[in-house]
């Protein structure tokens, strides 16, 4: 009861009611105009009438110009899509991920980039009492990790340039690279070898290696990593690499559909 009432506490009303408002609609009332959902929603029309010109303006909805009741927009679709595309391809890692586990017994994740950063979309753990401590859902900075990496090595030159000048380049470590020059290089480096390894560059005592995973259209989509203690990982570390470009290779072809011919 304490978390939902700290919870609770956290909730912006604005942007709550606007979710609401999304919410309101179904098969069965597909459009609504400000007064339906004012009654609803027990909100007031005024109030009504600035949420959905405000999900309007940013595509979450669209007015019905015929009778001036909203539906939900094209917006909604593409955000769905993602959320199913992502399903999918953690249901086809997973597992792939599990067999890492069970070969090299550090902890596997299954990454995307978003917004310049790394969102963990699963993850197997190792039986390790000490292992990375990670979270479904958690985006950490591209530049300084295994995974953001490879990912950053395969965006076009334009994007890539755009990523480094509109990024800050902390320095979470003494090995963390944080000259966009050096930065760039090292990725150019990445995209010709195939793998990428965060070599205690987000923080000390951990190492991660990472591969990336391409898709039928041959684009890479996603990146997996291994990631452990820098005293296990760098044990056989070139074993491992070659290990996780198998990975990469088998998951990418079996799963995901790309031809490398």
């Amino acid at each position: 009861m304490a978390d939902e009432k700290n919870s609770r506490e956290y909730i912006l009303q604005s942007v709550d009611n606007a979710l609401r408002v999304l919410d309101s609609f179904n098969s069965m009332e597909p459009e609504m105009g400000v007064s339906e959902l004012s009654r609803k929603l027990g909100l007031s029309k005024s109030a009504i009438f600035r949420i959905v010109s405000t999900l309007e303006a940013r595509g979450f909805l669209t007015q019905n110009p015929g009778n001036s009741k909203y539906r939900l927009g094209l917006k909604l679709l593409r955000l769905g899509e993602l959320v199913l595309n992502q399903h999918d391809l953690v249901m086809a890692v997973r597992p792939f991920l599990k067999e890492i586990v069970e070969f090299c017994d550090e902890t596997a994740h299954l990454v995307v980039l978003e917004q310049g950063k790394t969102t963990f979309i699963d993850k197997v753990e190792s039986a390790r009492v000490v292992k990375m401590g990670s979270a479904i859902g958690e985006s950490l900075p591209a530049y300084c990790t295994a995974t953001g990496k490879v990912l950053l090595a395969a965006l076009p030159s334009d994007k890539l340039d755009d990523y480094i000048k509109k990024t800050e380049l902390n320095n979470y470590t003494s090995k963390t690279i944080t000259e966009p020059d050096l930065l760039k290089q090292h990725l150019g480096d990445i995209k010709k070898q195939g793998y990428a390894v965060d070599n205690e560059e987000i923080e000390e005592g951990l190492v991660c290696i990472a591969v990336p995973l391409r898709n039928s259209s041959a684009q890479i989509i996603a990146a997996i990593s291994i990631s452990g203690m820098a005293v296990r990982m760098k044990r056989d570390l070139d074993g491992k690499i070659q290990l996780m470009k198998q990975f990469s290779k088998r998951i990418s072809m079996q799963a995901l559909g790309w031809n490398p011919s």
